[in-house]
Parts: C-alpha cells; structure tokens; sequence
C-alpha cells in the first residue's frame, strides 16, 4: 500500500484542515450558522485537491528521474514509494486524477448549491494543480506565491463563502496568514533539493537567488504572516483574542536564526524544517480558536 499512499504523502495532509479551520472560524465570527455537512464536504475536496497536487507532482518527478536524485529529508526529495515500486508509478497518476475529479465534482456542487461566485476560486485552484509541477516549478515568482494562494486565499475565502454564501475582508485578512506561511513552507522545502532541481530544469528562487539569499525571503514571508493578524485586531476586523496566535514568534525567531545560520549546511537545516512544519500548523489553528473563542 506504500505505493499508494506515499505519493499521498498523507502525514502533510493536515495542513489542509488547519487552512480550512481559518474559513470555518471566520464564518463563525460573522455569525453564520455553520452546518456539518458543508463542512465535512469542504474537508473532504480540499484534502483530495491536496492529495491531487501531491500524487501528481511525485509521479511527475518519478518519471523526469528528479526523486532519484534527491537526498530525502523528513520534509522534502519526495516519498521515495515510487522508487521502491516504479511498475506501480501509474497508481500515483490514477490517485492525482480521481482525486482532482472528486475535489471538482464537490466544488461544482457547491458552485449549484451556494453560488457560482465561487466558479473562479475553484478554476484556479484546478489550474494550480494541473500546472505546478510542469509549468509553475520553472517560473520562480509564481512558483513562490502559488502554493500560498492555493491554501491561503483560495481555500480559506472558499470555505467562508461556502458557509456563509459571500466573501468578507474579513476571511481574506485571515487568509493571509496561512497564505504567507504555506509559500514559505515550500520555499524552504527546496533548500535541501537545489542541485537536483536544477538537473530537471526546474527554476524557482533558491535555484535563482542561492539559498543565503534566499534565507532572508524566508525570514521576511514568515515575519509577514503575523502582520495580517496585528493589523485585523488593531482594526477591530480580528476580536483581540486572535493575538494567540502570535504566541508562535517565539518559535519563529529561533527558526529563522537557525535558517539563516544552516542555509548551506542540510544536516543542520533539518531540524529547523521540523520547527517550520510546527509553525504553519499551530498559527492558522490559533487564530483560528481565537476568532472561533470570541464568536
């Protein structure tokens, strides 16, 4: 079963819901009545749009040789499932499609049921997963901000209009904050790649700008995410408990001294790849209980 579900890569796939707890808390905050089912549904396409990217981009990288050059980390260089079983490479291809099928046949009931101004989110978010790895991996600004647009904007202004049948400055503030942490998440993940990525023609900003550079994007992207949420409760848009969510500085300042002093060095990197991952899950969960504590 590893073939199938490591291209899954399953253990990253509960970014999904802390993103779309952000939706749920800001439609909560409004005042909306918040069912179950529409949630369970929410959950359930953004999970497989998750799983789409992820299976489609292994399979994509199996068959271009990239993940067989690559020093696999907890974090990045891919499953390695593919290498282990290559007769099984077309389980990988299957699982992307039925997955982005099921996400589109969900997403278009919600375009009938709740409104078709949800039609455009849901477009780009199909284009963002069909185009990523063969197209958006070679153009290294759209390579930064697409992953944070997928599950920052596109996601959290998704769930909130599903919910609450608008949009609301409210849930784009809000989406900002795992919309700056998810690009930054990715861009880190591609330190340790690099020089393999260069080898299959990819061209994003580490590649571009080299990783010491780079390393203070990282800091700038992590710092900007907590703007969102100093500016939402100073403007009253946020209630004053959304400050929990900044408890994670801590964290993030360490980390970012550990990027910045082991940004050529992998073996020291990992660790503070570890702390990212902690970061973009606890800071989207606690702005979220505190919208949610406060409605």
């Amino acid at each position: 079963m590893n073939y199938i579900l490591g291209p899954m890569k399953v253990p990253f796939l509960i970014l999904t819901p802390m993103c779309i707890l952000v939706g749920i808390a800001t439609a909560v905050w409004s005042g909306a009545h918040v069912g179950v089912l529409p949630i369970v549904l929410i959950v359930i396409g953004a999970v497989c749009s998750h799983i789409s990217v992820n299976a489609l981009n292994e399979y994509h990288d199996f068959k271009s040789g990239l993940d067989s050059r690559t020093e696999r980390t907890p974090f990045s260089g891919g499953s390695g499932a593919l290498q282990k079983r290559p007769d099984k490479a077309w389980t990988a291809l299957t699982t992307g499609v039925i997955s982005l099928l099921l996400c589109f046949a969900i997403g278009m009931y919600f375009v009938f049921t709740v409104g078709v101004l949800l039609l455009p989110l849901g477009l780009l978010g199909i284009a963002l997963i069909v185009f990523y790895t063969r197209w958006i991996t070679k153009r290294p600004f759209i390579c930064l901000v697409a992953p944070g647009l997928a599950f920052g904007p596109l996601m959290v202004l998704g769930t909130h209009f599903v919910l609450t049948g608008s949009y609301a400055w409210t849930a784009f503030i809000a989406s900002l904050v795992p919309g700056f942490l998810v690009s930054d998440l990715l861009l880190l993940n591609q330190f340790p790649d690099m020089e393999a990525d260069k080898t299959v023609g990819r061209k994003h900003l580490v590649i571009l700008l080299g990783r010491k550079n780079v390393a203070r994007i990282y800091i700038f992207f992590l710092a900007a995410s907590y703007m969102p949420i100093i500016i939402g409760c100073l403007l009253g848009i946020f209630p004053v408990h959304a400050f929990i969510a900044l408890s994670t500085i801590v964290l993030a300042v360490q980390t970012s001294r550990g990027v910045l002093r082991y940004s050529d060095e992998m073996k020291g990197l990992v660790p503070y790849l570890g702390k990212n991952v902690i970061i973009d899950l606890a800071t989207p969960a606690l702005l979220a209980i505190g919208l949610m504590i406060a409605a």
